[in-house]
């Protein structure tokens, strides 16, 4: 049994994975930051309701964003099965299948996308990933990070924007369907959802421009059900990319 810790600047997410699946994905706050012992205490808590045992877990692979999050993720993880955590960042990117010009200026959880995404696919591919930020990451078919570009995510847009403005409201992060707001809350969706729709399609349409040809396109993080009417520019949503690829770079460090 496998554990993936994925801390990015939203929300900490922990993944079980047993027989070929994530059978548990829990969520934790990222900041502010806690103690070790309140983790410890989250994970053991949420262990104990699904009738899962800590002693079954056989390996534990962090991924972090979040600089100062990092020594407290590897003292609280390591007693936990008596080893060390296997701590994602460039100096294990040698033993990965995919490679990037840049090791110290890559996201964790953007290689861990990449790796995923080459693995699951052997071709050219553009992943794109709604969370905390708007992420497109462009691996080609020879493992090859060809590319990232980064915008704010849907929930960081409509807090930037509600938190400067000093009228407007909490806004829910649902697609209305009309672009043509009858109301504040209706035109603040109108304005950011359908914007993402088209900025989305608008950035696709340049990547593939720019690369010279079609590529396969996959959709993942929280949001990415939200923009529901992009789905038919994405060949699949992969809910578990990133923790896929947490998974995968474990098996290929410890597997030599």
């Amino acid at each position: 049994m496998l554990l993936a810790i994925d801390a990015g600047n939203t929300n900490i997410v922990f993944g079980v994975h047993k027989d070929g699946e994530w059978i548990h994905e829990w969520r934790f706050n990222t900041l502010p930051v806690k103690d070790k012992v309140e983790y410890e205490m989250f994970l053991r808590l949420n262990f104990l309701e699904a009738n899962l045992k800590l002693e079954d877990v056989d390996g534990i692979v962090i991924s972090s964003v979040v600089p100062q999050l990092n020594d407290i993720l590897s003292d609280f993880s390591r007693p936990l099965i008596n080893k060390e955590p296997l701590f994602i960042g460039p100096k294990i990117y040698d033993k990965l299948p995919v490679r990037t010009k840049r090791p110290y200026q890559i996201g964790t959880d953007l290689v861990s996308n990449a790796v995923a995404g080459y693995s699951l696919y052997k071709e050219d591919i553009i992943i794109v990933d709604f969370g905390t930020a708007l992420t497109f990451t462009i691996v080609g078919a020879d493992g090859l990070i060809q590319g990232v570009n980064i915008a704010p995510g849907l929930r960081t847009a409509i807090k930037a924007l509600v938190g400067n403005t000093a009228q407007l409201p909490e806004v829910p992060l649902e697609l209305p369907e009309s672009v043509l707001g009858a109301d504040t809350i209706h035109a603040i969706q109108a304005g950011v959802l359908w914007g993402y729709v088209s900025m989305v399609e608008g950035m696709l349409d340049k990547i593939h421009a720019e690369l010279g040809k079609k590529t396969k396109v996959v959709a993942t993080g929280g949001l990415s059900s939200v923009l529901h009417p992009l789905h038919k520019r994405f060949d699949e949503v992969k809910r578990h990319l990133t923790l896929d690829g947490l998974r995968l770079i474990h098996e290929i460090v410890n597997n030599g």
